[in-house]
């Protein structure tokens, strides 16, 4: 049963080819293109707004040096809704399951953070190692605990989006496998949990977005403080 249940986060294998860079490939063909019309159809139309949007959100704490990095972080955030929303249909897998691919988003994103405000502002960048006012017997203490909350950071980024998405994922896999065993035994009861069931997908998509949003947030916030 446990083999089961947790076979839907290994990738799956066509001739002996992962399908994980087919998954990963398959949210390029959601981004807006620019067509020779004025006038776009409802999707394209829907997507930049959305897309607008979110940029005007998102860079608005930002100085004029952190709008250099609004076309990364808003395809980043449409690729992982995307990656994250392809989970969610039959028979497909989810790449941002895998903890080392959303450690691979997470690590070298940090890291120009930190390389940006070494690079233009060191003393502010350093600063934020040793609270002011901070008593002189607590000095070293206080840097060795800053610095591993620095260093934590990445590693919170990537455990949090796999953590939310696996549990939702398995989530649906009980409960589905619930129905399924309860439909010819008690099916007043196999409604009330398929009801639940589909309560729980609509959570899942809002969590997929949410999730989403929550990691290139969380990098933005990174890089106020280091510009």
């Amino acid at each position: 049963m446990m083999i089961s249940l947790f076979d839907q986060f290994a990738s799956p294998q066509l001739m002996g080819i992962s399908l994980i860079y087919i998954a990963i490939m398959v949210p390029l063909i959601f981004f807006p293109s620019s067509l020779p019309r004025w006038i776009n159809n409802r999707m394209t139309t829907s997507q930049t707004w959305l897309i607008n949007r979110f940029v005007s959100q998102l860079l608005t704490p930002l100085n004029i040096n952190g709008h250099k990095w609004a076309l990364l972080l808003t395809s980043l955030m449409m690729m992982l809704i995307s990656l994250n929303m392809l989970g969610l249909l039959p028979y497909t897998f989810t790449p941002t399951t895998q903890l080392s691919m959303n450690l691979g988003f997470a690590v070298p994103l940090w890291l120009a953070t930190v390389i940006v405000g070494m690079r233009y502002q060191p003393t502010a960048s350093l600063g934020h190692l040793l609270p002011e006012g901070t008593p002189t017997p607590l000095i070293p203490v206080l840097v060795i605990i800053e610095t591993i909350s620095l260093l934590i950071r990445p590693l919170a980024l990537g455990v949090r989006l796999t953590a939310n998405l696996t549990a939702g994922h398995l989530l649906i896999q009980l409960i589905s496998t619930a129905v399924f065993v309860l439909t010819p035994m008690m099916p007043s009861v196999a409604f009330l949990t398929y009801t639940v069931l589909l309560m729980l997908s609509l959570l899942e998509i809002a969590v997929a977005m949410i999730q989403a949003y929550v990691f290139i947030l969380l990098l933005s916030l990174y890089l106020q403080e280091n510009i």
